[in-house]
């Protein structure tokens, strides 16, 4: 049965059909084989998005959209440049801090992506970076926008997994964190080899004074998790307040939006979130099927035959979720490996929320390996160069962030 399932899943993918479809004409085919009543699949459709939890996705990538339209992603930049430009490289820096800053306010990566490169990119060509490293760097960077919180990932993950979303928000802070310093670094190395050139003296006024422009937008993480962590709201109401403080930021505040404007993102955002539901909703029947057929516990003693080494088997998952990432989109690939997943680590007493992470970071790195690398696009795109070119930039980058996606992995299971 799991031969089926997959085989006529790949088989769907390869001929081109979108994934959502691909996931529920594959569980269609085992329910005809085996004469299951229909009313299932409709039932399943319902089922897989009736969840409180999920109300928080659309919220967050409105709140997203709003700060980005009023040209937030623009301040956080230039206070980061204030922090950080000042040394060999700075705007390097700059696009790997500004990325953490944006990261926290849209749970998104291609969103931190487009965010951060508009900007940049421009100007490190003017100031004689590398454009291809450039691109590459950002394009990076915005793999942190789905693992430092709030995450729109990690809250899918949370529903398939009956995990704590807060729980899963605090435990993306450090890898996050990890991921900017692992790129700051290989950046520093290139600005140094390369003769990068330095930006103006560090200045505290300067600092304050970008500070103070960028501190409505800084403050938007704080509202979210703070609110989340100190238990005022759940990650629910949270997802709508910050768009109720984005709005009034947008429109009243910073006054880069216009009321005319609002309609269309609302239209945008909604757009984008049907697109997840889709998915969400048809790996929901395929879910159903994984279930029904036992296909999980099957995986898992084959699996669990092979090493029950709980070091080993991380390994493994690791490299499919890496491989997984290269060929599916973040949230499809996430909804499909989870409940494959789960009794393998289940039986090996790894910690779920621990679990969790390492996979969203893993298929966050599939946001740059193409051929489905919806950042390396939108960073080509910006910058008009192919993503032949691009790809070639990245190599030393991605081979950091696989590190920390190891160190992720391992570092915990030694406690």
């Amino acid at each position: 049965m799991a031969w089926i399932l997959f085989g006529t899943l790949f088989l769907f993918l390869l001929m081109g059909i979108p994934i959502a479809l691909s996931i529920g004409l594959a569980s269609l085919v085992v329910l005809v084989r085996h004469d299951v009543p229909l009313v299932i699949l409709t039932q399943r459709l319902f089922a897989g998005t009736d969840s409180f939890p999920l109300v928080a996705v659309p919220f967050f990538i409105l709140a997203g959209d709003l700060l980005a339209k009023g040209k937030v992603s623009k301040r956080l930049v230039d206070f980061a440049d204030s922090v950080v430009g000042f040394v060999r490289g700075g705007l390097s820096l700059v696009a790997v801090l500004a990325s953490m800053f944006f990261a926290a306010i849209s749970g998104s990566g291609a969103a931190t992506t487009a965010a951060v490169a508009a900007p940049l990119i421009p100007e490190m060509k003017e100031k004689g970076y590398n454009k291809e490293f450039s691109a590459a760097l950002i394009a990076a960077a915005g793999t942190i926008g789905v693992v430092i919180p709030p995450s729109v990932p990690m809250v899918l993950y949370a529903v398939i997994a009956d995990q704590s979303v807060a729980q899963l928000f605090l435990n993306g802070f450090l890898p996050g964190t990890l991921m900017g310093l692992a790129l700051m670094a290989v950046a520093m190395y290139t600005a140094y080899r390369d003769n990068y050139p330095t930006g103006s003296a560090f200045s505290l006024p300067n600092v304050w004074h970008h500070f103070r422009r960028s501190f409505w937008g800084l403050l938007t993480p704080l509202i979210i998790l703070g609110g989340i962590f100190s238990g005022y709201f759940t990650p629910s109401e949270a997802a709508v307040i910050a768009v109720d403080y984005a709005i009034i930021a947008a429109l009243f505040i910073y006054r880069d939006c216009k009321l005319k404007d609002l309609f269309k993102l609302i239209v945008d955002s909604a757009v984008t979130m049907s697109l997840v539901m889709f998915v969400i909703a048809s790996a929901s029947i395929f879910g159903w099927v994984l279930a029904n057929w036992k296909i999980p516990t099957i995986i898992a003693d084959s699996v669990l035959s092979l090493s029950r080494n709980k070091f080993v088997v991380m390994f493994l998952i690791s490299v499919i979720v890496l491989i997984a990432g290269v060929f599916m989109e973040t949230a499809s690939a996430l909804i499909i490996l989870t409940p494959v997943f789960l009794p393998i680590v289940s039986s090996l007493g790894i910690n779920l929320v621990h679990f969790g992470v390492v996979l969203v970071i893993g298929l966050a790195i599939g946001m740059v390996t193409p051929p489905v690398a919806i950042n390396l696009y939108v960073a080509s795109s910006v910058s008009g160069l192919p993503i032949e070119r691009i790809s070639r930039a990245l190599v030393p980058l991605l081979v950091a962030l696989i590190v920390v996606l190891f160190v992720v992995t391992y570092v915990p299971l030694l406690f």
